[in-house]
């Protein structure tokens, strides 16, 4: 198998991730589940990375691949924040990244993730392969639970929506993956960046959304 391929096929073996887009800002979730084939490494692992008080980024794929470029773009966020005396926008967050990938392309970073927050022009959620390709999304989803969970998000989710409408489909389809997808499961994370900074909802806020979604 090419380098190519399995960096493709790691990336589809476990997780699942979304991100969206709202009037009054964005939305990250996943799940909690680590596995290596069908054995599970660890049940409460850390998909969603807080960045810079206005970017977060969520993984899928090999988790040391994913560490090494949260780690870079953490320290290159901060680095810009000093140097330029403003935080990093969105856009060059996500470029930083694109460009990170695509020079591994032949020996591929096996993640895909997604890059989102508030900056000066709005929200936004940028979409990441492996090899550098890069789009700008209203509402996205990556991993092996990503065909369950966009079931839900096409269905549901609309643009314009504001946070508080939005988190109920949003917990809803991360619970959809979880209950389909042998690779996604045991718990989640929901993250709300807005104007206010990065937050992170607790289990008694993710259990009331839910029951809203449900």
């Amino acid at each position: 198998m090419s380098q190519n391929n399995t960096a493709s096929q790691l990336v589809l073996k476990g997780t699942t991730t979304i991100g969206v887009v709202c009037k009054d800002g964005v939305i990250l979730a996943s799940d909690t589940r680590v596995t290596m084939g069908y054995y599970v490494a660890h049940k409460a692992g850390k998909k969603v990375y807080k960045i810079a008080d206005h970017i977060g980024m969520t993984i899928a794929g090999t988790v040391a691949d994913a560490q090494k470029v949260v780690d870079i773009l953490t320290a290159n966020a901060s680095l810009y924040n000093i140097t330029m005396n403003r935080p990093m926008p969105l856009n060059s967050a996500a470029r930083l990244v694109a460009n990170l990938l695509f020079s591994a392309r032949y020996i591929p970073l096996a993640t895909q993730v997604l890059v989102g927050g508030v900056d000066e022009t709005g929200p936004h959620v940028y979409n990441l392969d492996p090899y550098g390709s890069l789009t700008e999304e209203k509402s996205v989803s990556t991993g092996s639970g990503s065909p369950v969970a966009y079931g839900i998000l096409e269905d549901k989710f609309r643009e314009g929506m504001t946070i508080a409408e939005a988190l109920p489909t949003i917990a809803k389809a991360v619970n959809a993956a979880m209950k389909r997808d042998v690779a996604s499961g045991n718990n989640y994370n929901i993250i709300v960046i807005d104007d206010n900074g990065y937050r992170e909802l607790s289990a008694e806020e993710k259990d009331k959304v839910l029951k809203a979604g449900s």
